[in-house]
């Protein structure tokens, strides 16, 4: 597998990986975080994709999985308040948002967040609390629960982790 930018071309694959992980999401018990509203909108993704920060995973030429990457100091606005806990690592990192794969392959999500922490050496991410698919994952990754957050697209509180070199 690698990583490469997502470009427009890219755009009506990644988005039937998100719909695919919308479905796989609401049959294992999580359908609240992206399910009622379609997550993400086009816009967003468009938005992604011009700015540089929309990936793809690529699998024998075929994309298997999407992601938001970025990085750079306090880059996060929804991770500047947490609750019951708090962030380890300084203000400068990166952050993985929107990570899905359309189930072809196996380790795709790791493949990814392996990816984006080799960028930058300290990494956030969050999730919805029922999605414990995702949980276990960033476990997995070695990443550590600091706290609660709380996005701007809906009222659910998200779980936030974090891991540093």
């Amino acid at each position: 597998m690698i990583i490469q930018h997502g470009t427009e071309k890219d755009f009506s694959r990644i988005m039937e990986i998100y719909k695919h992980a919308r479905h796989f999401m609401a049959e294992h018990g999580n359908p609240n975080q992206w399910g009622p509203t379609k997550w993400p909108p086009d816009e967003l993704i468009h938005s992604d994709i011009a700015e540089g920060s929309c990936y793809v995973c690529v699998c024998e030429e075929r994309i298997v999985g999407t992601f938001f990457y970025t990085q750079g100091k306090d880059i996060e606005p929804t991770y500047q308040v947490i609750e019951g806990g708090e962030w380890i690592g300084g203000d400068t990192y990166g952050v993985v948002h929107r990570l899905a794969g359309d189930g072809s392959e196996k380790g795709i999500g790791k493949f990814c967040i392996d990816w984006a922490f080799k960028q930058c050496g300290h990494l956030r991410m969050d999730t919805h609390g029922d999605n414990y698919v995702m949980q276990g994952l960033l476990k997995k990754s070695g990443f550590i629960f600091c706290g609660t957050i709380y996005v701007t697209e809906d009222a659910y509180p998200r779980l936030a982790y974090e891991k540093i070199d």
